[in-house]
């Protein structure tokens, strides 16, 4: 966990009116800030499990992201395909064993190739930039462990972006979709009440996360997970079919419960002016 707010907050409140005042933005690493498309953890959970004999794709890979690396490795070993085929390969269960032989391979293999994936996603400086000058709060949750997102960090650093806090999910009792680090962001923030906050995220997960913090929630649909699709590929990809698959993120996103679906971060601050003015008319997330 990392933190300095010295310059953000002032004894918990915010520059703005606090009536209407936005405290605290609480962002998703992968998929909402850096690494568009959500890219580099999928090759690394399909490479890992192949080094113990299971072929899984990279849509199986997809489906529990958002949580703590090893709930999610777990998530995988659990599906009766995937359970079975670990089976076969090792002659073992596909238990809880299982799951941390995996992890102690996942996290080295995904922390050598973090810094590879970095890149902010368009238009993340600016927006960050608009907060700063805002006297908003920037945190930030993630599945990543400690020490792949330390390699993370810098590289996003110098491009413009530092959140005032880092929370990762073996830094709390519990990650995702729980809200412990939220709690533990605001708590470093000093950033409250929670329904003056907003968790932005790419997941399931992360959105349910927000949720359960009190916190509106902004789902980033284009860039994330959901869509799963580099700029590069975006580029090269026939406008309906991405347009298809965006609109399935997006659904899946509402249907997590986000007050808000985005294209990408880009796009946020149309989201926070409307938060505004819902906290100034007395609504609550």
């Amino acid at each position: 966990m990392t933190a300095d707010n010295s310059d953000v907050r002032r004894n918990g409140k915010s520059t703005q009116d606090p009536e209407e005042a936005i405290h605290a933005v609480i962002f998703d690493w992968a998929g909402t800030m850096v690494d568009f498309g959500s890219r580099a953890p999928m090759a690394v959970f399909v490479d890992v499990f192949q080094r113990y004999g299971v072929s899984i794709s990279v849509d199986e890979a997809r489906g529990p992201m958002g949580m703590p690396k090893w709930n999610h490795i777990r998530t995988l070993l659990a599906q009766p395909r995937i359970a079975a085929a670990w089976e076969d390969a090792r002659g073992t269960p596909a238990d809880d064993a299982a799951a941390d032989r995996i992890y102690e391979t996942f996290v080295p293999a995904n922390r050598d190739v973090a810094a590879n994936y970095a890149d902010l996603i368009p238009g993340v400086a600016d927006v960050v930039a608009d907060l700063r000058r805002r006297g908003i709060a920037i945190g930030s949750t993630t599945g990543y462990t400690r020490d792949i997102l330390e390699r993370v960090i810098p590289v996003a650093a110098a491009q413009g972006y530092t959140p005032d806090c880092s929370v990762c999910a073996e830094e709390t009792r519990e990650g995702r979709p729980g809200p412990l680090m939220i709690y533990r962001c605001l708590e470093e923030l000093a950033a409250y009440p929670a329904w003056h906050c907003v968790k932005v995220d790419d997941t399931r997960p992360g959105i349910s996360e927000g949720l359960l913090a009190g916190c509106w929630t902004v789902g980033v649909s284009l860039s994330g997970n959901g869509v799963g699709l580099s700029l590069e590929e975006i580029g090269e990809t026939d406008a309906a079919a991405v347009e298809v698959l965006n609109a399935r993120s997006r659904k899946e996103l509402q249907e997590a419960g986000a007050h808000y679906v985005i294209d990408t971060v880009a796009d946020l601050p149309a989201c926070l002016e409307a938060i505004r003015v819902r906290l100034m008319h007395g609504e609550r997330p």
